[in-house]
């Protein structure tokens, strides 16, 4: 490959992959065309993109980016999955399919996290950012809840009571002291 195809493929890469914060790597050779057409069209459908790379040129793209714990797996046949909102969602969508299509997972970086083949099913089952958000949000809430459902109860048993004497009051019913 001559220099100047060399320097806009890593151009390419530095466009391409500039504010990627995560991406799962995969072996996508042994796929035939009907195979492949399926994987790629069934992640675009979850806005998730299958980039073939150029390793050599990748390693050196990733260097100083998040994607950098990549480059201990760059060997051989490698396609980038990346996109949707999270690495996370990515993961699942590789997961599903890899059910339906055979493909080998090499790896994955999350936030400069790197998960290894095996790694990827549990990655898949992190909650995404938007899953976490809600979860905290639940946990802050609930006492919250179980607070103003305290109260409400006394304060429901209070005004029962209350209610009970108005009536007793109002028919002319004698109101005894309970001992």
């Amino acid at each position: 490959m001559s220099k100047p195809v060399k320097n806009l493929m890593t151009k390419s890469y530095e466009r391409r992959f500039a504010d990627i914060g995560g991406a799962v790597v995969i072996n996508i050779s042994g796929l035939d065309a009907g195979n492949n057409v399926a994987l790629r069209s069934g992640l675009a459908e979850s806005s998730i993109k299958v980039t073939v790379v150029k390793n050599t040129l990748a390693k050196g793209v990733f260097q100083e980016s998040d994607l950098e714990p990549l480059n201990q797996i760059l060997e051989g046949p490698c396609a980038l999955a990346f996109g949707a909102e999270s690495v996370v969602e990515v993961a699942r969508a590789l997961v599903d399919k890899a059910k339906e299509i055979d493909f080998e997972f090499k790896g994955a970086v999350m936030d400069g996290q790197f998960f290894g083949p095996d790694q990827i099913e549990a990655l898949s089952k992190y909650p995404t950012r938007e899953e976490a958000i809600a979860q905290v949000v639940q946990v802050i809430l609930s006492p919250a809840s179980s607070i103003a459902g305290a109260l409400n109860s006394a304060g429901g048993g209070i005004a029962s009571c209350l209610e009970t004497l108005v009536d007793k009051l109002e028919k002319g019913e004698e109101i005894k002291k309970s001992a």
